[in-house]
C-alpha cells in the first residue's frame, strides 16, 4: 500500500508499505478521506514527541471495509481504541481511559495510508448517500461537540440567549460554532487571525467572523480553539463573569490565564479531550442527519498532494479551514 510517512521535522514522503491484513473483530479498511489535523501538523513540525518519526500520521478517516465482521460497509473512524474496563471506560468516559491508544501515535500507525486496520467497535457504519469525505469530518466535528456539550453544561444562563466565542476559525473553531449552533445557541462570534479565512467562515451562516482584537467582550461562553498563552489570555479577560471558558486547543502549556480575575467573578475554566463513544456516535449521526449544515468547508486532495498541503498550511495560504487527502 502506499503511504504518506513523517520521517523528521518538516519532512514528509509517500513510502510503499505492505498490504495489511485482519483477523478476528477487526476490520481492513479501504481509507477513501482523511483529514488533517492540527495535531498532525504540531508532530509535522518536530513538536510531539509522542510521534517520533518515522511515522504513518492521521486519524479523522473514513472508507470501505474490505474485510472482516462490516466487509462491504462504508465506516467513519473513532481512532480512540481503550480498554472497555477501567473506572472511566464503564464511566461511559472512554477519552479518559489510561491506556487508550490512538491511531498516529506508536503502536498504532495512522490513516495517511490507503489502508487501516480498527476493531469493530470503533466504527460507525455511514448510511448509503452520505459522502465518505463528510465522513471522515466525524472525528474533528466530535471533538468539537464534546467541548461544546460539557460547556454548556457548566452555563447558568439559556443558551439559546448565551453570547457565545469561538477562538480559531480552522476545522475545530468551525466545528465548535456549528455544534453550537445546533445545540440551540443564536449569538455566535468566531474570532480568526488568518483574515483569508473569513469569507468563507461569513458564509458558514449566521456567525460573526472578526479578528481577536474586534472580539468584545462579556461572553458567557468561549470556546479555545487554539490553546495558546494570548487566547488564554484573552478569554479570562472578555469572558463574563460567572462565564466558562473551555480549552480545547493545544498550542502550548504556559501562562495566559488571569486567575485572580477567574477567581473573584467565578469564571468556570474546564479542559476538554477529544470525545466519549457516545459523543463520537451521536456526532456521526449528527453529519448524517444534517444538522451540521453542508459541510462544503473541506478541500480535497490526493494523498500525493499531501507533502503540499502540509506546507501550504504551515504557509498560511490555504482558506478551508480542512484540507482532506483522497489515498485511494
Amino acid at each position: 500500500m502506499k503511504a504518506l510517512v513523517y520521517v523528521g521535522p518538516k519532512t514528509l514522503e509517500i513510502h510503499e508499505r505492505e498490504d495489511l491484513k485482519a483477523s478476528g473483530d477487526n476490520n481492513l479498511i479501504r481509507v477513501d478521506a482523511v483529514g488533517i489535523c492540527g495535531s498532525d501538523m504540531h508532530a509535522y513540525l518536530g513538536h510531539d514527541e509522542r510521534r517520533p518519526a518515522p511515522l504513518i500520521l492521521g486519524h479523522e478517516a473514513a472508507g470501505q471495509v474490505l474485510s472482516g465482521p462490516m466487509a462491504g460497509k462504508n465506516v467513519t473512524v473513532n481512532p480512540l481504541v481503550t480498554c472497555q474496563m477501567c473506572r472511566y471506560c464503564l464511566e461511559g468516559r472512554e477519552n479518559l481511559c489510561q491506556s487508550r491508544q490512538i491511531i498516529s501515535m506508536q503502536p498504532r500507525e495512522g490513516a495517511f495510508a490507503q489502508q487501516l486496520v480498527m476493531p469493530k467497535r470503533n466504527l460507525v457504519e455511514v448510511p448509503h448517500g452520505v459522502a465518505i469525505e463528510h465522513a471522515a469530518l466525524a472525528e474533528p466535528i466530535a471533538v468539537c461537540w464534546h467541548a461544546a456539550r460539557v460547556g454548556v453544561g457548566a452555563l447558568f444562563c439559556d443558551l439559546a440567549e448565551a453570547r457565545c466565542l469561538v477562538h480559531g476559525g480552522g476545522a475545530i473553531g468551525v466545528g465548535s460554532a456549528l455544534s453550537l449552533r445546533a445545540m440551540g445557541a443564536k449569538k455566535i462570534t468566531i474570532a480568526e487571525i488568518n483574515t483569508v479565512r473569513h469569507g468563507m467562515l461569513s458564509a458558514l451562516g449566521d456567525f460573526r467572523v472578526c479578528e481577536p482584537e474586534n472580539a468584545g467582550e462579556d461572553y458567557d461562553i468561549i470556546i479555545d480553539c487554539v490553546g495558546i498563552s494570548h487566547t488564554r489570555k484573552a478569554a479570562s479577560m472578555i469572558v463574563a463573569p460567572g462565564g466558562v471558558v473551555v480549552h480545547v486547543g493545544l498550542g502550548d502549556s504556559f501562562e495566559g490565564l488571569d486567575v485572580r480575575r477567574m477567581t473573584l467573578q467565578e469564571v468556570t475554566f474546564i479542559g476538554t479531550y477529544t470525545y466519549t463513544a457516545q459523543d463520537f456516535c451521536d456526532t456521526a449521526q449528527g453529519i448524517f442527519d444534517g444538522i451540521f449544515g453542508a459541510l462544503d468547508w473541506i478541500e480535497e486532495r490526493p494523498l500525493d498532494g499531501g507533502v503540499n498541503a502540509f506546507k501550504d498550511i504551515l504557509a498560511g495560504n490555504v482558506a478551508a479551514p480542512k484540507i482532506v487527502l483522497c489515498p485511494n
